[in-house]
């Protein structure tokens, strides 16, 4: 194949890799994204594909961060557009932790595809971590609990949502009644509990 290279700046041409893996992801699966089919998609030579991310362990993780980051975007803006209401934010948190499901299908594949890579633990966490703390800062203007309490009761809400996930995942319920278990889930969760 000729390949036709047009001159970018290198953070455009990553840019416009990133963009061609997230097409050959979407159209062919995780496992059809190699460097060399990214070369031949995006139509430049081997060596700019691995200048860029050196292994395919490298590409799927700037893959995966770049989707986490668009999620995360995403969920940021949903959260500046909703009213400051305490059950709002936990459906805008909520909903967003399930379309990321149905709208960005192809981070469930890069991630099942960097299992057993030792770097991808630590991105989990990191990415954990962030999505932790975003969810934290959104919901501390509607909670009386301490910032470290809160915080607490994110990581766990963040656990039953994947646990939610599961369900629909395998059609156990729906998108809006998943949705609605979590956002009672995190409004139950803003206060400590009265004393008896």
């Amino acid at each position: 194949m000729t390949t036709t290279t047009t001159r970018l700046s290198k953070q455009a041409r990553r840019e416009q890799l990133l963009d061609t893996a997230v097409t050959i992801v979407r159209t062919q699966g995780a496992d059809g994204l190699t460097l060399v089919t990214l070369a031949e998609a995006a139509g430049v030579s081997r060596p700019i594909v691995y200048d860029h991310f050196g292994t395919r362990p490298g590409l799927l993780l700037a893959l995966h961060r770049r989707l986490d980051e668009r999620h995360r975007g995403a969920i940021a803006q949903a959260l500046r557009d909703a009213p400051p209401v305490a059950d709002q934010v936990a459906r805008v948190l909520s909903a967003a932790h399930f379309a990321c499901a149905t709208d960005m299908p192809e981070l469930a594949s890069v991630s099942a595809a960097l299992k057993g890579n030792p770097e991808m633990e630590a991105v989990q966490y990191e990415m954990l971590d962030d999505y932790t703390d975003l969810m934290t800062a959104a919901l501390r203007p509607h909670s009386g609990l301490a910032p470290a309490a809160l915080r607490l009761r994110c990581v766990g809400v963040l656990g039953a949502a994947e646990a939610i996930a599961a369900e629909l995942n395998r059609d156990r319920t729906t998108t809006e009644a998943a949705i609605t278990a979590l956002s009672g889930l995190i409004v139950g969760g803003l206060n400590s509990p009265a004393a008896p």
